[in-house]
């Protein structure tokens, strides 16, 4: 498939569900384009952030166009979501992501993993063990103890008789509770982590200046396996250039892809003589012909990998080989394996019709193309 705008890949829709307490939450799920997302991941933004920082954006993007389907929203207070940052504390974050699992579940699919960034990321390994669909964890740049949070706080007000206390967190002033300290320093990270019991993936940078990079050496210590490691060398704590939360989403996307259910590779024959398979909006494909195997790729400016020739490219080096003159009728059916309403279809087929493949051979012969629904 030839990719004139990637944009088509992600859509978004804005949701809204409850907490434990009523509270509305602020929600947005992430789709691909012109498939059904095979797995959905729950994504659990940095403690102050919110559903909308770039990197949270760019990492789903990237996981979308792998087929995956992502919630990511405001935790309580914080965003466009409602109650009070100040009443919210770092159990209410664990009990909020119940709550988002619980909704995916009952309006999408279930879970099969859980991302978190940051003290979300300690959020997501302390709530794991109560989604339990989930087939795998993943943090980023997360503290081992969400204790280590306090080091970032400087309190403005101290008087624990006060109900709500003045602090600068990152720069920024918030009014929180003496329960919010204690969510954090009764934490019991070890015991969590030990517990896990589901496949783990843990990301971090070297140069990370607000986390170190030694609680991702015990978080993965203290985690059983299967468990892995990646280091995103030279990010900052927020990942906040592109290429980077781009790199760490696709490296999420292929490791997860080992650990949940995936639908079979699509399968059209041609003719009987060559069979092309790839997985949902994924432009590398292999084909069979006879005997033979080829893979396709795009380079990487038009959304590929570059990991083999493009069509047009195949085209050009099979009229090398071959002087014989190219005068047939080509016929050419695409077959969806999901439901599509009649503006997708009709995305499908431009799409298809822009490919300079069938731009090139457009010229000299008959390209009619349909559309067939697999049931």
């Amino acid at each position: 498939m030839f990719l004139e705008d990637k944009s088509f890949l992600l859509k978004s829709n804005n949701v809204n569900f409850t907490n434990e307490h009523g509270v509305l939450l602020s929600g947005k799920i992430d789709l691909p384009e012109l498939s059904e997302a095979h797995n959905f991941v729950l994504f659990a933004h940095c403690f102050t952030c919110g559903k909308n920082l770039h990197a949270l954006q760019n990492i789903s993007k990237a996981l979308t166009k792998e087929g995956f389907g992502v919630l990511r929203f405001d935790f309580t207070g914080l965003g466009r979501s409602e109650g009070e940052f100040s009443d919210s504390n770092f159990n209410q974050n664990i009990s909020d992501l119940v709550f988002a699992s619980k909704y995916l579940k009952g309006h999408y699919k279930a879970p099969t993993v859980l991302l978190g960034h940051s003290l979300g990321g300690s959020a997501a390994l302390a709530s794991a063990s109560k989604i339990a669909s989930l087939k795998a964890v993943v943090t980023i740049a997360a503290p081992f103890n969400p204790k280590h949070l306090l080091n970032s706080i400087s309190i403005k007000e101290d008087n624990p008789s006060k109900q709500h206390i003045k602090a600068n967190i990152g720069g920024r002033d918030f009014s929180i509770n003496t329960v919010f300290i204690e969510a954090l320093e009764s934490s019991n990270p070890q015991k969590s982590i030990q517990g896990l019991n589901k496949a783990l993936l843990v990301l971090h940078s070297p140069q990370d200046g607000i986390v170190e990079i030694e609680n991702a050496k015990r978080i993965f210590e203290n985690a059983r396996h299967p468990k892995s490691f990646i280091s995103l060398d030279g990010a900052d704590h927020l990942l906040s250039n592109r290429e980077d939360a781009k790199y760490a989403g696709i490296v999420v996307a292929n490791w997860a892809k080992r650990y949940v259910v995936l639908p079979e590779h699509d399968k059209i024959t041609l003719n009987g003589t060559a069979t092309a398979v790839n997985y949902p909006d994924s432009i590398e494909t292999n084909v069979v012909v006879g005997k033979h195997q080829l893979l396709f790729d795009e380079p990487e400016a038009l959304g590929g990998m570059d990991f083999g020739p493009s069509p047009h490219e195949m085209l050009s080096a099979s009229l090398a080989a071959c002087t014989a003159d190219v005068s047939d009728i080509f016929e050419r059916e695409l077959i969806i394996n999901a439901a599509l309403d009649d503006q997708s279809k009709e995305r499908m087929l431009q799409i298809a019709n822009k490919c300079p493949v069938h731009k090139t051979l457009q010229r000299i012969a008959e390209i009619p193309t349909k559309l067939t629904e697999k049931e």
